[in-house]
């Protein structure tokens, strides 16, 4: 017997996904994890000092609001916890399948129902979301010899918890979001530990600290408190799409800030001058950190920006020069731009998702793709966002495709499939649109496939994509009424 709805992925999308469809009276639901646990990217980076860069008063779900953080930017054991909180207190845990990898699921049309392969047998569903997100697979860079290294060697997101990097010789390959969060880490205890930049990120102070006890105590206790504190960090958070979105130009008050940032915290002007960007702010991912900067003026760390030739059984090679190392490590962030990679999904007509998609990931409100019925997709295409919380974008998806679902049960329909011409203009309006934005200044970023085109980041507020996604229109929509069958 067919299931109402299986979810593939068991983070934030997920969970929240099954929580609000166990909540509207729709009760047969699975969610399929490959993992032995849940959470998504917070059950898989666990590497020192992983943390949240969006404050915590906005990086929980609004049906269930935690007050008790330890910290304004929360670490990524106390958000693992959260999502395993809601799972049981929503009682949604009996719902996942752990160990259940999807390899390939086909819409059958004369049945109407996905046909989905897993590695754990079939099953079948009437309605199938994916909530995999776009920061699940890492990416390794494919430099020459990178088997070749005799230590251990691992991604930032698949951490080796069994080597010990005390006294040892460690090399970082990469600087993003996860690098700024390490090095200040294994700098504490390596002997040695030396940063392959590419480019040099724009890093701004984060203003990070424990809340204390009282505090804590007037977020739970006193009316509104928290709920004011929620509305203060999203309008201050919001106010900064102006600079992504329309006006990059304004961008420069914040690049003021980080070189202020950056002069107060490396003193020595041929060090500082390494760690300027050469593109706009904001172009690629803007990163926070209060002791990123002092980790780098350490003795025991060296900043290493020539290019990587290759990885030695010894070390890596750059410029002539042999790095030796024990570990190395590679922070070398996700592949984003491929979503429902590896997976094999087919649509109507045993069209497959990869071939829709050869030109660049589309879909509707980054939700519905055409010719793939009764398909959504949480944390899709220009979903991303540069400047507020995701959970909030998640939120909106999350009620319009339980919007989809009561739509098919209320009016007995088989499938609903977002029109072509629907799918085609949304997409013309995001290309339109990104025009403006910081993100298309010139630089390469994980926003962009290779032949330049970005297609994760939303151009817009979120308030604005909230009001797009309140309600699925049906007018988007071809559908098939279960009496035609």
């Amino acid at each position: 017997m067919a299931h109402s709805v299986v979810i593939i992925g068991s983070g934030f999308g997920g969970i929240g996904m099954a929580v609000r469809l166990r909540q509207a009276g729709v009760h047969d639901v699975v969610v399929l994890e490959k993992a032995d646990g849940l959470g998504g990217t917070w059950r898989d980076n666990t590497y020192p000092g992983a943390a949240c860069d969006v404050p915590s008063h906005l990086y929980s779900f609004s049906f269930e609001r935690k007050t008790d953080w330890s910290r304004r930017f929360p670490p990524q054991p106390e958000i693992l916890e959260y999502l395993w909180h809601c799972a049981r207190k929503y009682r949604v845990l009996d719902k996942i399948r752990f160990g259940t990898e999807v390899t390939e699921a086909r819409f059958d049309e004369a049945a109407a129902l996905w046909r989905i392969s897993t590695t754990a047998g079939e099953l079948d569903a009437r309605v199938l979301v994916s909530a995999c997100g776009q920061l699940n697979r890492p990416e390794l860079p494919p430099i020459e010899g990178r088997e070749s290294f005799a230590g251990p060697s691992f991604h930032s997101s698949r951490w080796d918890h069994g080597t010990g990097l005390r006294g040892r010789r460690v090399a970082v390959v990469g600087t993003g979001a996860s690098a700024i969060q390490i090095v200040p880490e294994i700098a504490k205890e390596a002997a040695e530990l030396r940063l392959f930049q590419r480019s040099a990120p724009y890093v701004i102070d984060k203003p990070d600290k424990p809340y204390r006890a009282w505090e804590r105590a007037a977020l739970k206790t006193v009316p509104g408190l928290y709920a004011l504190s929620r509305a203060r960090v999203y309008a201050l958070f919001e106010t900064r799409a102006l600079g992504f979105i329309k006006y990059p130009k304004l961008m420069g008050l914040m690049e003021r800030g980080f070189r202020r940032h950056l002069e107060e915290q490396v003193a020595d002007p041929g060090l500082r001058a390494e760690l300027v960007p050469g593109y706009r702010m904001g172009c690629k991912r803007i990163l926070l950190s209060g002791d990123y900067y002092p980790a780098l003026t350490r003795p025991n760390v060296e900043l290493v920006t020539d290019p990587i030739e290759r990885v030695t059984p010894a070390g890596i090679r750059a410029a002539g020069r042999t790095h030796e190392a024990d570990v190395i490590v590679y922070a070398t962030g996700f592949r984003s731009t491929e979503f429902l990679s590896p997976m094999k999904i087919a649509g109507r007509d045993g069209r497959e998702l990869n071939e829709a998609w050869r030109d660049g990931a589309q879909a509707h409100l980054g939700i519905t793709v055409s010719g793939f019925p009764n398909l959504f997709l949480l944390y899709g295409p220009y979903t991303n966002l540069g400047h507020n919380s995701i959970i909030y974008m998640l939120e909106s998806q999350i009620r319009y495709v339980l919007g989809c679902v009561r739509a098919l049960r209320d009016a007995g329909l088989d499938w609903i499939d977002v029109r072509a011409e629907v799918q085609d203009a949304f997409t013309l309006d995001m290309r339109e649109r990104m025009r403006t934005t910081v993100w298309e200044a010139g630089c390469q970023s994980w926003y962009m496939t290779a032949d330049g085109k970005v297609v994760n980041n939303w151009p817009g507020y979120t308030f604005a994509y909230r009001n797009a996604t309140r309600r699925p229109d049906p007018r988007d929509f071809r559908a098939r009424r279960a009496t035609a069958r």
